[in-house]
């Protein structure tokens, strides 16, 4: 950073941190001040051409305040050779939030601006802005080897309810154990977009509700949401899992398919984040890329429910493959849908189940360690693998209506039921924060 020596007086790292940095760092250390001795939660904001970041700043500001410090850390980046609009935007963007900081002072709930204009093209992106913010937040949680800290992901088009902060600190004092959670989210229904918007991001975020219940129902044990904005993880558990990655979208679902793993991670539903709805060309997938599609005439399209169920197929089996002791991978297989067998041939599954068989002596420890293989990428790539070679994708509220009548039986999911009612059960289903409380103001 620009700042100097000064930075130097902040101590040393702790040899755990330094190591991370020394491993997996991308640049030196960019804040000269001082964490304060209370801080608590840092809030990380990736923003690239991004109009709106005061909107989202102005939402954490109206957050009532915790009982720790927060910190929020804005990363405005681009790429270096990036467009005169896309810097003159972000120049735009920096003027007026440091114009914003010096009217709202409020020593304990800090917002930092780093500015990143000339990213190495090959990375440059929404993962590398959200690693930047997050090693940054580490190394603030370092300084006062607080390694329990809370590392939040947000985004710079987000809004959040005013409960916002306190439900964070609340959660992580009640689960000292949990390394990370995935937090409540809603996509706006209605506001000043066109009507079509509006029903493109219902039916994403259909998709989205739908994936997560499918898999809970198969009986995955690692079944969360994993979206960049509504994630917030301690510390040491981010520095423990080599931090975040520097890919240029699906960042956070890479990342806490890492997190999740290490047992605890949960949902955090008393509160929620409100994600925009605006189309965007910014990553290749995502909300602004399905709103995009949707408004171009594409049809909503999800996951197959029968790839999901050769999956339950094949999860509620996992005992039995276990007790079938010795036998060659083949036959454990025996029985399995094809679809399953098809896809562990090809992820050469005979060889992990002899090296799982080798090291565990109880069924318990199969169970964790073939869930360590088949993890939250195995799972996808398995429904992608389904849906592919052997069922081809479904609209997503037909898909959703067939879930939901396994899911509530003797309900009766009306199939023909809009896509809008079909969502507003998933997300009770989901735990709905908002559900249970009413529309935002």
């Amino acid at each position: 950073g620009g700042a100097g020596g000064s930075v130097e007086k902040l101590g040393m790292p702790t040899p755990e941190t330094d190591y991370y940095f020394g491993r997996f760092g991308f640049c030196e250390r960019q804040i000269a001040t001082p964490p304060r001795p209370d801080l608590g939660i840092v809030v990380v904001i990736p923003c690239f051409n991004e109009p709106e970041l005061i909107r989202s700043l102005e939402s954490l500001w109206l957050c009532e305040r915790s009982g720790c410090a927060v910190e929020v850390i804005v990363v405005v980046n681009s790429p270096a050779g990036c467009s005169e609009e896309i810097h003159s935007q972000n120049q735009a963007t920096l003027k007026a939030a440091t114009e914003w900081i010096a009217e709202h002072c409020d020593p304990r709930l800090a917002v930092r601006m780093l500015h990143f204009p000339e990213l190495p093209p090959k990375h440059a992106g929404v993962g590398l802005a959200r690693k930047i913010g997050m090693d940054e937040a580490l190394l603030r949680f370092d300084d006062l080897w607080r390694l329990k800290g809370i590392i939040v992901g947000y985004d710079s088009d987000c809004q959040c309810e005013r409960n916002y902060l306190t439900t964070l600190e609340e959660y992580y004092e009640q689960y000292p154990q949990s390394p990370g959670c995935s937090i409540y989210f809603e996509h706006p229904l209605s506001g000043t977009l066109s009507p079509q918007v509006y029903e493109a991001v219902g039916a994403y975020e259909l998709h989205l509700r739908y994936y997560v219940q499918a898999l809970r129902y198969a009986g995955f044990p690692h079944a969360h949401h994993t979206i960049g904005s509504c994630m917030a993880v301690r510390a040491d558990a981010y520095r423990k899992q080599g931090g975040m990655n520097k890919r240029k979208a699906g960042e956070d679902f890479y990342f806490l398919h890492k997190v999740i793993p290490l047992g605890g991670f949960t949902d955090l539903t008393g509160t929620s984040v409100i994600p925009s709805a605006r189309p965007s060309d910014r990553v290749p997938f995502g909300t602004g890329k399905a709103v995009r599609s949707f408004l171009e005439g594409q049809e909503t399209k999800t996951y197959p429910l029968e790839a999901f169920l050769d999956l339950k197929c094949c999860f509620e089996r996992v005992a039995e493959i276990y007790r079938r002791g010795k036998a060659p991978a083949g036959e454990k297989l025996e029985g399995l849908p094809v679809s399953m067998r098809d896809f562990f041939a090809e992820q050469r599954f005979a060889e992990a189940l002899y090296e799982i068989c080798e090291n565990t002596s109880s069924e318990a420890a199969f169970r964790k360690r073939f869930f360590r293989w088949f993890d939250g990428f195995r799972a996808m790539k398995s429904i992608h693998h389904a849906r592919e070679r052997f069922y081809g994708a479904g609209r997503v509220g037909e898909q959703a209506a067939r879930l939901l009548a396994r899911l509530t039986p003797g309900r009766g999911a009306d199939a023909a039921s809009s896509l809008r009612d079909l969502l507003q059960i998933y997300r009770k289903l989901d735990g709905g924060g908002l559900a249970n409380k009413g529309p935002l103001p």
